[in-house]
């Protein structure tokens, strides 16, 4: 493993130079194929710089430098949208970086998959402590098998499905089928959001991890710890050895602690995160803070969308907690298992008795989403132009916290019990 990161500091761009062409110039791509697996815009990274580094040591070795963009079940990129994640333009595109190919991965599309492996019920069982007990077939996309190498280039952060984001988990669900994706995504919701985000070695971890060992080529990884925008940490090697250096990192600089809980929260979402299902960030990163019987609003006056890839089935099922879906599992299982798992991490904790719903908190949407779909889905309304930010800034003592920049940062109340995820 090679590599660096500061809590106090960040890395220069000659630290970062020589972090990158070290681990490039070792992995043995003269002459062979080499697929590099990359975020979308939905994740905080200055890719450009890796994109720009990646090329000037890699593109003299081989034919063709090609990137594939981690999607999972996000829709597909733009030529636009693609060049503004490595931070090129149209002619530079062409001219600069000739060599450089790109492509979107499809998760839904049978034809662009192919099965590299297969979890065995004994299998599942041991790796989710006896939670589930089913075989789960491994797809990734099926160019995988044209390559000789895989080299995941992506940020770590805390994560409400796996922990902490990174690693294998560019493959699994970024590059994968939708089998194995909507049953972890489904294992981190009966987890619960709060016992798994920020938690470096889950149960979800460990399917990650086991399921790209079926892969048929080597794997490298440049796990990039992001602060500001900027890189606070970069490590480098196998996936697992480099993202179990990043995520220490990450654990030390993307959780905020406070010592109290909040009665009212108010998660402003950026533009990177267009519908519910990417802007839910917001409820995830900050449910360990809000007091029970408190309200969180996701404020993004952008957002018009609940998902653009699911919102159908979203509507059909609804916002709500564990229990609701677990205790009513013959209505619900047909239904794709992470849609679910979604549904949940919004709608957060609660309990589900003798058929009424409790959840322990309320979440808001503060968006374009009109009262009447929000009312559907089981969500809060908020119209964003009743929204002043200025009655939630600097109201910590009162009780309101306010995150201007939500959805990469993970906040943990010192007090809160272990199911809040408390110290």
């Amino acid at each position: 493993m090679n590599g660096a990161g500061y809590t106090d500091r960040l890395l220069s761009d000659p630290e970062v130079q020589d972090i990158c062409e070290e681990a490039l110039s070792a992995i043995p791509v003269d002459g062979r194929r080499v697929l590099f697996v990359i975020p979308d815009l939905t994740r905080t990274c200055p890719m450009d710089q890796l994109f720009r580094l990646i090329y000037r040591e890699v593109s003299p070795r081989v034919d063709h430098v090609d990137f594939m963009i981690a999607l999972g079940t996000h829709p597909p990129m733009s030529d636009e949208e693609i060049n503004q994640r490595v931070g090129i333009s149209a002619e530079d595109r062409a001219s600069l970086y000739p060599k450089a190919r790109f492509f979107n991965h499809l998760w839904d599309d049978p034809a662009h998959l192919t099965t590299v492996g297969e979890f065995t019920e004994s299998d599942i069982a041991e790796l989710t402590g006896g939670l589930f007990s089913l075989s789960v077939p491994v797809n990734v996309n099926r160019v995988v098998r044209e390559y000789d190498h895989l080299v995941i280039v992506g940020p770590v952060f805390p994560h409400e499905v796996v922990g902490v984001s990174g690693g294998n988990k560019y493959i699994f669900p970024g590059i994968s089928g939708p089998e194995l994706l909507n049953f972890f995504h489904w294992l981190g919701a009966v987890i619960t959001n709060p016992k798994i985000i920020g938690n470096k070695w889950t149960s979800v971890r460990r399917v990650v991890d086991k399921a790209a060992s079926m892969l048929p080529l080597e794997r490298h990884a440049l796990c990039m710890v992001v602060r500001d925008g900027a890189l606070a940490g970069l490590y480098t090697g196998t996936p697992e050895e480099a993202w179990s250096a990043a995520a220490d990192l990450s654990r030390q600089i993307h959780i905020n602690w406070k010592d109290r809980s909040f009665h009212t929260v108010l998660s402003r979402m950026p533009d990177m995160y267009n519908d519910i299902w990417v802007a839910g960030k917001g409820m995830y990163k900050l449910e360990p803070v809000v007091e029970d019987g408190g309200t969180l609003i996701i404020y993004a006056p952008h957002v018009r969308e609940v998902s653009y890839s699911h919102g159908k089935e979203i509507e059909q099922v609804g916002y709500h907690v564990r229990d609701y879906f677990l205790k009513q599992w013959e209505r619900f299982e047909q239904h794709p298992w992470g849609i679910l798992a979604h549904c949940t991490h919004v709608k957060g904790i609660g309990t589900y008795e003798n058929g009424t719903e409790k959840p322990r908190i309320e979440v808001v949407l503060a968006t374009e989403i009109p009262a009447e779909l929000c009312k559907r889905i089981n969500l809060g309304y908020k119209s964003p132009a009743e929204v002043n930010l200025e009655d939630y800034r600097d109201r910590e003592d009162d009780g309101i916290l306010f995150v201007p920049r939500a959805g990469e940062q993970l906040y943990r109340y010192r007090g809160a019990p272990p199911e809040l995820g408390g110290e």
